[in-house]
């Protein structure tokens, strides 16, 4: 074994300790979870993205606002709830530096809502029959509003980098030690996909598993009754169709929240009884659009 191959072979370790001060730089840690986060995005910095994201959602002309009452009045009163809440919850030094504003979508065959970092939140009236009521949005917009809060945003971006910097490294590795071009080119695909399989991914569910968990504890304390959230991924559940496996998806199956929501109930119900409770109405009957007719073959 030569000392130059020796020499090569010292090189990437090297490399691996700097990627690790860097992980070791950019850890926090999550208030309620007590999951470790890396976070090498500041603050500022995805607050100021999601605004400019938000800004450009709103000016796209296929977006339409809406301006109707029954449809923006139990938004706002239940984004307020949810806003309160969250200035009370262990992420009050966030929630109240964040600049909040709230905007109806009228788009009744999108299910969906989402809060951006900053506190920029949207709602699509397609998910008016999901929610069903205004306990039922509570929990959705607790969880996209916990999304921004907790910082998953800016995290996943944190990990995208690690990532490539770790494929990148390795690439590096393998060209030291001499390895085929060809066989460099199929490790390093074999990496890329362990990468997005046994990190991006599972750390995508784990941000989605946390939004519900402390989602659910957010509309509760918000004056909710909790088991909404329950019935939601219920309806959820009989709506979708050809989920991927759970392994393959960025979202823990409709399977695994329900279960884990049953797991946090008795959390989420102190909480909830002890609460100023809020008043709930049914959410407004929506017309969504007949799905296109099949293509003639």
């Amino acid at each position: 074994m030569t000392q130059e191959f020796l020499n090569r072979v010292f090189r990437i370790p090297v490399i691996g300790i700097l990627l690790a001060m860097i992980v070791i730089a950019g850890c926090e840690t999550n208030p309620y979870t007590g999951r470790s986060q890396l976070l090498m995005v500041s603050a500022d910095q995805m607050n100021q993205m999601g605004a400019t994201q938000y800004s450009e959602v709103l000016k796209d002309p296929k977006v339409v606002i809406s301006q109707d009452p029954r449809e923006t009045d139990p938004v706002n009163r239940v984004a307020t709830r949810i806003i309160e809440a969250a200035k009370r919850s262990k992420y009050a030094e966030t929630a109240k530096a964040f600049e909040w504003e709230v905007t109806v979508i009228k788009d009744d065959n999108t299910k969906n809502a989402w809060a951006m970092p900053g506190g920029k939140i949207a709602v699509y009236t397609g998910i008016f029959p999901m929610a069903k009521d205004e306990a039922g949005l509570a929990a959705i917009m607790g969880h996209e509003v916990i999304h921004a809060l907790a910082q998953h945003g800016g995290e996943r971006m944190s990990h995208g980098t690690i990532a490539q910097a770790g494929l990148t490294v390795s690439n590096i590795g393998l060209a030291i030690l001499g390895i085929d071009p060809a066989l460099n080119q199929l490790a390093m695909s074999a990496l890329g996909a362990g990468t997005q399989g046994l990190v991006l991914l599972p750390f995508s569910r784990k941000h989605e598993s946390e939004a519900d968990y402390v989602g659910v504890l957010l509309a509760a304390d918000a004056g909710y009754e909790p088991r909404e959230a329950i019935h939601i991924w219920e309806r959820m559940a009989a709506a979708s169709e050809g989920a991927p496996p759970e392994f393959m998806s960025t979202h823990p199956s409709h399977e695994t929240r329900i279960s884990d929501l049953k797991n946090w109930m008795t959390e989420a119900l102190a909480i909830y009884n002890s609460a100023p409770k809020a008043s709930v109405t049914l959410l407004p009957a929506i017309t969504p659009s007949p799905p296109p007719p099949a293509a003639l073959k």
